[in-house]
């Protein structure tokens, strides 16, 4: 079993910055991969960004390239997302997501451990 908690939602200005980390417990962190999803009122959950483990290798989906940036810190076993730029369609829950098995890293079903969410509200 893997335990997430999702911090640092809130609620800002269209252009302004926010940063989400996630804390992972019950399994070797280093050994995760992680992935960012989130919700919008209405609308499926969507996937966000992943980072493998190593690091080395990241995923976006393609409105937030070049604004939102993944990363981790294994020894705080926790994931990071910096997010830049917000627009009003950014508003959404924002979760935390991982896996213990092989899967595709951009869709739902490559996740099995979901943290509850913390929103995001971006005014325009």
């Amino acid at each position: 079993q893997v335990q997430l908690v999702e911090s640092g939602g809130g609620l800002v200005q269209a252009g302004g910055s926010l940063r989400l980390s996630c804390a992972a417990s019950g399994r070797t962190f280093s050994g995760l991969r992680m992935g960012w999803f989130r919700q919008a009122p209405g609308k499926e959950r969507e996937f966000v960004a992943a980072i493998l483990r190593s690091g080395d290798s990241t995923y976006y989906h393609d409105s937030v390239k070049g604004r939102f940036t993944i990363s981790r810190d294994n020894a705080k076993s926790t994931v990071y997302l910096q997010m830049n730029s917000l627009k009003p369609e950014d508003t959404a829950v924002y979760y935390c997501a991982t896996a213990l098995r092989p899967g595709v890293v951009t869709t739902r079903a490559g996740y099995d451990y979901w943290g509850k969410g913390t929103l995001v509200t971006v005014s325009s």
